[in-house]
């Protein structure tokens, strides 16, 4: 392919990507490995090149953008030598006219923004949030003794991180193969340390998801007590099986939970748990280095029904705990309202709880809990909470 023609194909999907956002369907990631199975004509490094060009428009957009091309455009404002290929020529976009409008610039669509400013999210700290994501590992130790890798990685202040460039394929090793190391970011990573799951416990992993937190767990409790993996979203939770294999991870049990009437389905564990785990659904705001697409996606409504569906979480996760245990809140969102503001709440609603601050490596104080951000932490953004019973 020329360069002309990636640039077009680069419009073509981001306007498939656009589509999405805006109805709700497929990620960006998802959307580009539809469209480029559509287009076999495309050789490895075209779609390196092209998936390059839809990834930094995104980024260089603050609000949704009318179409695919004004994306391109705004991308193009400041790069003269991408603007030079829209020369109309074969299977090249057409020429620039002087009265086009280019997507708008910015961080996010301005209500968002906002928010992020109000929880002290601007300058510097705002900028990393559109930044590349390194990739991170996280040694098994259920499984890992002396390892060797093809590359030595960067240490991180996590115990068992390493940094890898974005891209290296860690899924081609024999290592990742025989479940010696997981893929996990290292802010992920230490909420897990926050948890401080100690073998023979029970803990209780509310909002697992495929499990890449259960999977740290369980290696913190040596394969040693009860650990649940529990989540309404079938699909996602049947995931945790093949990767609890792979890892060696053996203790630990999974439940599907109906949303709405998860007490029913975990009646049984009611004060039984010496630690709750809630990763609750949310935003997303500190995953945009990976996800920069889902900026497009928050809508004010969507953020106050997470808001309140965390609030519901922690309640239910407030009646499993036994007294003298911990329940510790997570989201991967720098806005308050999902972080200090919701540990607020909860607070106020539980008398005689108390919040008692994360010690780890990493973070700054907020509110009743610990804060991660891109650019002072080298990590995703994540608001980790403690909180322990009377």
């Amino acid at each position: 392919m020329t360069p002309q023609a990636r640039v077009q194909a680069a419009i073509e999907l981001l306007d498939a990507v656009i589509t999405a956002a805006r109805s709700g369907g497929a990620s960006a990631d998802r959307t580009l490995a539809d469209q480029f199975r559509q287009r076999r004509y495309m050789g490895s490094g075209d779609r390196r090149a092209v998936r390059e060009l839809v990834f930094s428009a995104i980024r260089a957009c603050g609000p949704i953008p009318a179409s695919g091309r004004a994306a391109m455009l705004r991308l193009a404002a400041s790069d003269p030598g991408l603007a030079a290929l829209f020369d109309g020529a074969r299977h090249a976009p057409a020429p620039i006219v002087p009265s086009e409008q280019p997507a708008e610039g910015g961080l996010a669509p301005a209500w968002l923004e906002m928010r992020l400013t109000e929880s002290g999210i601007d300058g510097a700290a705002a900028a990393a949030l559109l930044g590349r994501a390194p990739l991170d590992l996280r040694i098994n130790r259920l499984k890992a003794g002396r390892l060797e890798l093809p590359l030595p990685g960067e240490s991180l202040a996590v115990p068992d991180g390493l940094r890898f460039p974005p891209g290296t394929p860690v899924e081609q090793w024999d290592a990742y193969q025989q479940g010696l190391i997981e893929v996990q970011d290292a802010g992920s990573q230490l909420t897990c340390l926050a948890v401080a799951a100690n073998p023979g416990e029970t803990v209780i992993d509310l909002c697992a998801g495929a499990g890449g937190k259960t999977l740290a767990l369980a290696a913190a409790m040596d394969n040693r007590g009860r650990l649940l993996a529990c989540d309404s979203d079938r699909t996602r939770l049947s995931r945790l099986t093949p990767r609890a294999e792979r890892a060696g991870a053996s203790m630990i049990e999974t439940r599907l939970l109906n949303p709405g009437h998860e007490h029913e389905a975990l009646a049984d564990l009611t004060g039984q748990a010496d630690a709750v785990l809630v990763d609750a659904p949310c935003s997303g705001t500190g995953t945009w280095r990976r996800n920069p697409e889902a900026r497009w996606r928050l809508t004010e409504r969507e953020l106050a029904r997470l808001v309140a569906l965390q609030a519901r979480l922690l309640d239910l996760a407030a009646t499993l705990v036994r007294p003298g245990g911990r329940l510790v809140f997570v989201t991967c969102s720098l806005l308050d309202a999902e972080g200090a503001d919701q540990a607020a709440g909860f607070l106020e609603r539980h008398s005689g709880w108390r919040a008692t601050t994360p010690v780890l490596p990493a973070g700054t104080v907020r509110g009743a809990g610990v804060r991660l951000d891109p650019a002072h932490d080298g990590t995703d953004g994540f608001f980790v909470a403690q909180f322990k019973t009377p």
